[in-house]
């Protein structure tokens, strides 16, 4: 068939094509509009060069398709409506393994580029650098469809009203889906013939998701019970859901979903409640057993595709792996005589080591995310045959790894195996050596794609699990890969008037959102507990202000995702719910509490019960969707403890950190009218269950 090419007339694009080295790929054509008959090469059509000078991984690995992408920009929308072409957007991100079977089988395809090409305008995105747009449009294909995921496919007008969406769709109809190009020829076919009905469907889709968004939030809550209502309620939700055979909640896919482990271990703390700790715990052992665990190169995958944890989805992202050292550490510190607990902090430590190893910068920021594929393969760079590892290890030495991981002869995912301990149960084994020398073998056998983009709010993430880890291990390298971080994130993705959401290369991205500044309060006030450097303390405060001031919305309560002066959609949406990540909303309630029980300022006291008041509203209706934010206000109705330090002569606040609890609000002062040295010594003044103690010279406190 005939195919425009930017526009440039018209060409018979043959199938054939030959990659340059250099990101292009020369497509052989045929000019002229009549049967040709000299089949040579006329030149190169590039036709992703609105793409090139792009920071995302994710639409540089598409600037070479014959499709003609343009990143989101407003010259895509004006060409839209001056042509009258409806719109195709495709959100994705690197390492997602279904967005990379519709790039081969759709984007790569000449006759379906021709299509686009010739009655669309087509968009690509990356939802980790446009948060904003993933989330809107992650709503419309939910009302459209019932469910979501990536790639996300959304066809809409030029004036980015959505009237039809899906997710991925294959070439031709299977699955129970429609083909992609048919489905784009039927598109296309109704824009021409049908367009009323098209922009009447538009029109009340954008209508809905205004009245959910905007919808009436200002009411109480409409249940009457005791306060701790949405605790026990969302203990009673994951009690109902938890596996107590293989860990983890509800059934396959199980994702890691750290902020969920956490609200239980708090509430197992402040509730006595032995069941809460042992779901957690039992999950956290789980997951360390299962092969959603790296037992060669350590961290974490995405999610387990089975219920066992065995079988994971292959990508490695920095959140999941900064949010899970983090629920690890807050099991070692709340297990007292539990008797696995060293696996807590192993675990820990394994995962912060896997993320130095391979996904930090030589400037201290950290990449974003791993692929699950290698050579077109979802999960070969993980996986192993039994033949492998003796080559590698020796029979000898091989047949006892082989028989505690799990790896034989017949595989256990798809004729190959996935080292786990699921069989075994053998999580302290002396394999260190030969785990090392499959490490070393499996860099050399084949290659992982590296999203080397740097996220403020994901290495915000990992910032707060380094520093937590320092304060537990006394491992002085992981807050120094803290500190190097926050200088990398100061030095490149911030203008001194606010945040950048990611760069790559040095080449920054878009202004922030509002998980960029919550993340990042986060982060500082981590940085604050491991240093007791009251400057960080000062930081964060400026940075939540500014998150105030950015993204508050006055009249009803609760904080845009996008500062409203600078959204460009049709809804600016409030991110409340936890899914993968604790949304925004959900982190400015725990940064309020915080700061409020760090520095007994009104105004976060302010701030905080306002918040409490908008996210109540939401939370009411599935609290166990609202972790992060059941665990900040069970953080502001009992506290952790307070210590204020008065140091002794030549002490610093580094000669106490050791020795202070995981969870506690830390300050340090010279001495005034209220606060004196006890014997000429570093005095500790705690205040604990709403009381507070004699001041004393040993910090001997249970919390």
């Amino acid at each position: 068939m005939p195919v425009k090419v930017n526009g440039a007339g018209s060409f018979l694009v043959v199938f054939n094509k030959l990659h340059t080295g250099h990101g292009l790929w020369v497509y052989y054509v045929l000019s002229g509009k009549g049967n040709p008959v000299n089949k040579k090469k006329e030149g190169i059509i590039h036709m992703g060069s609105h793409l090139i000078n792009e920071t995302s991984p994710y639409l540089l690995q598409h600037a070479s398709n014959p499709v003609d992408w343009y990143p989101w920009c407003s010259e895509a929308f004006e060409r839209a409506r001056k042509e009258d072409k409806p719109v195709f957007l495709s959100i994705g991100y690197s390492t997602c393994h279904w967005c990379h079977v519709m790039a081969h089988e759709s984007f790569e395809n000449a006759v379906t580029a021709g299509i686009l090409n010739d009655g669309f305008i087509a968009v690509k995105v990356d939802r980790e650098e446009r948060p904003d747009i993933d989330n809107v449009y992650m709503s419309v294909c939910q009302a459209f469809t019932g469910s979501g995921g990536w790639p996300m496919s959304i066809f809409m007008t030029w004036d980015k009203k959505p009237f039809f969406a899906g997710t991925y769709f294959p070439p031709y109809p299977r699955y129970g889906m429609p083909g992609f190009n048919s489905l784009l020829n039927t598109v296309k076919e109704q824009w021409e013939g049908n367009r009323d009905s098209l922009l009447k469907s538009a029109g009340q889709m954008v209508l809905q998701l205004k009245k959910q968004e905007h919808g009436n939030v200002s009411k109480v809550p409409d249940y009457a019970e005791k306060e701790d209502n949405l605790y026990n309620r969302s203990f009673n939700i994951f009690a109902e859901t938890f596996d107590s055979v293989a860990g983890g909640f509800g059934t396959a896919p199980k994702f890691p979903s750290a902020h969920n482990i956490l609200f239980l271990i708090l509430y197992a703390k402040q509730h006595n409640n032995k069941k809460a700790f042992k779901m957690a715990s039992e999950t956290l052992i789980q997951m360390r057993k299962g092969g959603i665990f790296d037992h060669i190169g350590y961290g974490f995958s995405r999610y387990s595709t089975d219920r066992y944890f065995l079988v994971p989805h292959f990508e490695k992202m920095l959140y999941d792996n900064a949010m899970l050292v983090i629920a690890y550490l807050a099991a070692y510190s709340s297990a007292g005589s539990f008797p696995d607990k060293e696996i807590f902090l192993d675990t820990a430590v394994k995962t912060a080591d896997y993320i130095l190893r391979e996904m930090v910068s030589a400037d201290g920021g950290f990449y974003s995310a791993q692929d699950a594929d290698s050579e077109g393969v979802e999960g070969k760079f993980y996986t192993w045959s039994l033949d492998e590892v003796t080559k590698v290890l020796g029979p000898e030495k091989g047949e006892g790894f082989a028989k505690v991981f799990d790896i034989t002869s017949g595989g256990n995912f798809e004729g190959t195996n996935i080292p786990n301990l699921l069989k075994s149960g053998i999580i302290n084994h002396n394999f260190n050596e030969e785990i090392n020398k499959l490490y070393n073998y499996r860099k050399k056998r084949t290659k992982l794609h590296l999203d080397d983009k740097h996220l403020v709010s994901w290495n915000a993430m990992m910032i707060s699990a380094f520093a937590m880890l320092y304060r537990v291990s006394g491992e002085r390298k992981y807050l120094e890969a803290a500190l190097k971080a926050d200088i990398f994130i100061e030095e490149n993705m911030y203008s001194g008037t606010g945040l950048y959401t990611s760069c790559r290369n040095g080449k920054r991205s878009g202004k922030g959102f509002l998980n960029d500044y919550a993340f990042y309060t986060a982060a500082l006030i981590e940085i604050y507990n491991s240093t007791l450097d009251k400057r960080y303390l000062d930081k964060a405060e400026h940075f939540c202000n500014e998150t105030v001031k950015k993204f508050a919305d006055n009249e009803n309560g609760g904080y845009f995702l996008s500062e409203p002066l600078d959204n460009e959609l049709f809804i600016n949406p409030k991110e409340t719910y936890d899914g993968a990540m604790p949304g925004g909303n959900s982190a400015m309630s725990y940064n309020f509490t915080r700061l409020y029980n760090l520095t007994q300022k009104a105004d976060y006291k302010g701030l905080a019960e306002k918040q409490f008041y908008f996210m109540e509203t939401k939370a009411k209706y599935y609290p166990a969707g609202y972790s992060m934010f059941l665990i900040a206000k069970m953080l502001y109705e009992n506290p952790p403890v307070h210590i204020t330090v008065v140091l002794e002569n030549n002490k610093k606040p580094a000669d106490i950190i050791e020795n202070l609890p995981f969870l506690a609000d830390i300050q340090v002062m010279e001495e005034d009218g209220e606060h004196l040295l006890l014997n000429n010594k570093t005095t500790y003044y705690i205040c604990k269950n709403h009381a507070c103690l004699p001041p004393s010279n040993k910090l001997d406190i249970c919390i």
